[in-house]
């Protein structure tokens, strides 16, 4: 086994490498190999924590760094460090490699001064590499109640008292969101890879739709692009036939959505009035696809 730096001749590799290891992992489908494909050139990556491992001299797993920030609550911005997408592929998953990829990057990264990193993950791998629930720190995800304790929102602190007892809130790096911001691209780029099924599977995060933010657990839920096509973006009732169906503002669709309090509480443990049912949602709506940067 060899970790090395990744170079120019390996990246197309590394992408396909990604596209296997995130299909229909989270979501159907995956973007994790267009985010990495875009994040190269971003000012927010760190060349110098951008990892290949090998087996056989074969590409069999990859993991990138980017900076990040916290905004903590007297409005300064504190630095800090984001990991992902982490990939092993298929065939070598559930062996160790992935640990062993991460906690090298991870000693790579306290070598030079990152003292903090926070991401989004799974604690129960997570955990093994040192980290944890990161509202233990009085780190808030930004699209969740303070108080919340995120699952998977996760932190660790590799310079131990970096963090001190601040306490802020955290969004990813808009870098993360290239697919989202730029579907034209992403789906030329994507048409340059073998064709894949996109499903939804057990264990996927959950999948919101991108205009109303309906849950999304079936086919039948989706809306349809104009060959007729399932679109896993946008539920039936905001899409269909690669159209929207409500010409709108995010506030008019905060609106019409708030008309539906009362089934909305029964999946709730506790009961939202309207009111406080409209500020989550003006809290969440800036970060669906339709409504972002506008």
């Amino acid at each position: 086994m060899l970790i090395r730096l990744e170079t120019p001749k390996d990246y197309r590799e590394v992408e396909n490498l990604t596209r296997e290891a995130f299909w229909n992992v989270y979501r159907p489908g995956c973007t994790e190999h267009y985010v990495l494909n875009q994040y190269r050139t971003n000012p927010d990556f760190i060349p110098a924590l951008d990892f290949v491992m090998e087996e056989d001299d074969k590409i069999i797993g990859h993991v990138m760094f980017s900076k990040a920030e916290i905004i903590l609550d007297d409005g300064t911005r504190f630095p800090s460090c984001t990991f992902g997408p982490i990939s092993i592929h298929p065939h070598y998953k559930r062996k160790g490699y992935g640990l062993k990829l991460l906690q090298y990057a991870l000693q790579k990264a306290k070598e030079m001064g990152i003292g903090l990193i926070q991401m989004e993950g799974n604690i129960e791998f997570y955990q093994h590499a040192g980290f944890h629930l990161a509202s233990k720190l009085k780190i808030h995800y930004h699209t969740e109640p303070r108080e919340s304790e995120v699952p998977y929102f996760l932190a660790q602190e590799l310079i131990p008292g970096y963090w001190g007892n601040r306490e802020g809130t955290y969004c990813p790096p808009m870098g993360y969101f290239a697919a989202d911001d730029h579907p034209k691209e992403f789906e030329a780029y994507e048409a340059t890879f073998p064709q894949k099924e996109k499903a939804f599977q057990e264990g996927q995060l959950p999948q919101f739709c991108q205009s109303c933010g309906m849950p999304l657990t079936r086919i039948e839920d989706c809306g349809t692009n104009a060959d007729g096509c399932t679109n896993f973006d946008y539920c039936q009732y905001c899409f269909k036939d690669g159209k929207f169906l409500q010409n709108c503002s995010m506030d008019e669709m905060i609106e019409h959505c708030a008309q539906f309090i009362d089934e909305v509480n029964k999946q709730m443990p506790k009961p939202m009035t309207k009111e406080e049912y409209k500020q989550m949602m003006r809290n969440f709506f800036p970060m669906l696809k339709r409504w972002r940067n506008r």
